[in-house]
């Protein structure tokens, strides 16, 4: 995945794309993944880095939710629970089953959680990852030593997928760059191209790097872009109705001594009836989310006081050791990309989390709403709608069964690198040479020879890409990572061909982006 490669061949070839896609998170990768696997010619345009936005920022569930079940949204769950099964199945490297304890409060919850987890294993039929079952009240505070005794009574134990999204998002687009697309970061879509008839046709595009503008024509344009997928549609058809309706979801990461064993929590009722996890992590643990409706769509979402207090709050009332502001190692905050209700005053959390797409009167197409969890479903469900409006013949899905690049079996998760896959090897051989096997932070156990391959095979471009999605640094111990900045700048900088100055550019700019993930 070279993007001097693949930015000379978008430029020298002037063919007609099948599909062009304007955004690369979860939702454009899975279509790029999708339409790839039958054969037709991809592009995907991204306008900073792959998952930059939301889709780096999920609670790293791969998950039917239990939550939707209470709400009595079975298809959505039955989908997610289906996709779930199917992404262990095929990215088990970065995909792994992860048990959840629902601390319970009285014979009510027991009954309930018990029936409903039952329920929510039965939905999965075939891809169910392990049963649900009531557990004692001893056996829960023997599992989860930290919670506290007072507030339950026993405790319900499911298994649902926890996974790494940017990691997933690097390799899925490996996988779609080896089947022919063409996958490209840092360039924008600053226009639509019309023909007469004021059918799409193409766009009109900027290399953010070398700052050239040309044009690329396709047969259908996919406006995939999350939470500014108004912005592109205000590009296709000035005033359209707004179809977005972004909603905050912060999470904070605190020192795996706050969840010492294995398991993680399921609180399943909080204050704002929401649901809170508590996630083991990369030996770290991951406590989220928030659900807070914002305005519209920013690239750095920035969480809010009462958020952040809200979490700890929470958190302190089922935990013996109660987390405070001083040991948060990173906060970060992203945007859901909830399709907009028809009526006014829904709350976000009663918005539906399905995918819909629309149809412009252009022959544009949004696709809106959906989770990661279900993002090679929303790719499959999107270029079934386009070969059915252009009349091409049915070509049948063929991402079910593939194996996403990277893919190895029997995986020791204890290893820092495992989430290489397959890779591992390779990198391991990168890293005997010129010293690369050099490590950069013994706490994240990061060596030189990451960044080497982050830049060689994953089109990392800036010091961020790096530090924040081809490894988490960032969200895992934020104030670590600056201090990482300088040498992976260094090396970067060398590889990429870059002087001094950019170096201090980058290492300045991280800095400054990552001061907002510090407390």
């Amino acid at each position: 995945m070279n993007r001097e490669d693949m930015m000379y061949k978008l430029r020298t070839d002037s063919k007609t794309y099948d599909f062009i896609i304007i955004g690369g998170g979860a939702t454009g990768i899975g279509i790029a993944l999708e339409a790839s696997a039958r054969g037709y010619s991809v592009v995907l345009l991204e306008k900073s880095d792959f998952t930059k936005s939301t889709s780096s920022k999920a609670t790293k569930l791969m998950h039917g939710g239990v939550r939707y079940l209470e709400q009595g949204d079975i298809a959505l769950v039955r989908e997610a629970v289906v996709e779930r099964g199917l992404m262990l199945r095929n990215a088990p490297h970065v995909v792994k089953i992860q048990s959840f304890i629902i601390p319970t409060h009285g014979w009510y919850d027991e009954i309930l959680y018990t029936i409903g987890l039952t329920v929510y294993d039965l939905l999965a039929g075939k891809l169910s990852l392990g049963r649900s079952k009531h557990i004692s009240k001893s056996e829960t505070l023997e599992r989860i030593s930290l919670i506290n005794p007072k507030k339950i009574s026993a405790g319900v134990v499911y298994y649902d997928g926890q996974f790494d999204d940017s990691r997933l998002a690097i390799n899925t687009l490996q996988s779609a760059s080896e089947m022919g697309a063409i996958v490209l970061n840092y360039c924008a879509v600053n226009a639509l191209v019309k023909n007469e008839k004021d059918d799409v046709t193409g766009v009109k595009v900027q290399d953010e790097e070398s700052g050239d503008v040309f044009e690329i024509k396709g047969k259908q344009v996919v406006n995939a872009t999350g939470v500014f997928a108004d912005d592109v549609l205000q590009m296709d058809a000035p005033g359209s109705r707004k179809t977005i309706a972004p909603s905050q979801g912060v999470h904070l990461i605190l020192d795996k001594s706050f969840l010492p064993g294995k398991d993680a929590i399921t609180i399943p009722k909080t204050d704002d009836g929401r649901v809170l996890f508590l996630v083991p992590w990369y030996n770290k643990v991951i406590i989220g989310t928030t659900d807070t409706p914002v305005e519209r769509g920013v690239l750095e979402p920035i969480a809010f006081d009462e958020e952040i207090e809200f979490i700890l709050n929470t958190a302190s009332r089922y935990l013996t050791k109660a987390p405070k502001r001083s040991d948060v190692l990173s906060v970060f905050a992203g945007l859901r990309p909830l399709a907009a209700p028809k009526r006014e005053g829904n709350k976000t959390k009663e918005i539906s989390r399905s995918h819909k797409i629309y149809t412009s009167k252009s022959g544009l197409l949004t696709m809106v709403g959906g989770k990661w969890t279900t993002f090679r479903k929303m790719g499959e469900d999107l270029v079934n709608k386009v070969e059915k409006n252009h009349k091409w013949e049915h070509k049948p899905s063929k991402t079910r069964d593939l194996k996403i690049h990277g893919y190895k079996e029997d995986v020791n998760f204890d290893n820092p690198l495992y989430f290489y896959g397959s890779d591992e090897d390779a990198l391991l051989e990168l890293s005997k040479q010129n010293g690369w096997d050099k490590s950069i932070s013994t706490s994240m156990s990061v060596i030189q020879a990451q960044v080497v391959w982050a830049v060689r095979h994953e089109m990392a471009r800036k010091v961020e890409d790096f530090l924040a999605r081809r490894v988490r640094c960032q969200l895992l111990d934020a104030k670590e990572s600056i201090r990482m900045a300088p040498e992976v700048a260094k090396i970067m900088g060398e590889l990429l061909g870059k002087d001094e100055a950019w170096e201090t550019q980058e290492i300045a700019d991280y800095q400054k982006l990552t001061s907002n993930y510090m407390l």
